[in-house]
């Protein structure tokens, strides 16, 4: 059985990769619940869901990457903590508007929480008015 690093490390490069719900799903409880304190995923309340978000938001930025700055696992609290810094053009259809040509490079974070093994629940810190306005959308 993988280790919740092993496990946490597979669910990040499948959701920043924007493989969807199809590829996260085998590393999370099918019910496992999401929060962030950010306007654009005020209505995003699974993990489920915010994993076809970060699907669809690879549609109209298609240049989106991360990269992992820190990764850490806390076993008495049985959670892992991924530090990333993501950036993306949005050049692609959809989205809030036409496509702007502008750039973003934001920090986030994930706090994931494990339950035998899996994702119960993962909670996104990010400050997401900061990668509007380099966006273009604010």
């Amino acid at each position: 059985m993988p280790t919740i690093t092993e496990t946490a490390k597979a669910f990040f490069e499948a959701c920043e990769t924007g493989k969807g719900w199809d590829g996260c799903a085998a590393y999370c409880h099918p019910n496992a619940s999401f929060a962030a304190q950010s306007e654009p995923l005020v209505e995003v309340k699974t993990l489920k869901d915010y994993a076809d978000w970060m699907k669809g938001l690879l549609v109209f930025m298609p240049d989106g990457k991360y990269e992992v700055k820190s990764f850490a696992t806390d076993g008495e609290r049985n959670n892992v903590c991924a530090y990333g810094v993501f950036s993306a053009t949005h050049t692609g259809p959809g989205g809030p508007m036409a496509p702007t040509g502008k750039r973003t490079v934001t920090d986030y974070v994930y706090v994931m929480n494990f339950e035998g093994g899996k994702i119960r629940h993962m909670t996104k810190i990010w400050n997401a008015p900061w990668a509007m306005k380099e966006l273009g959308w604010a």
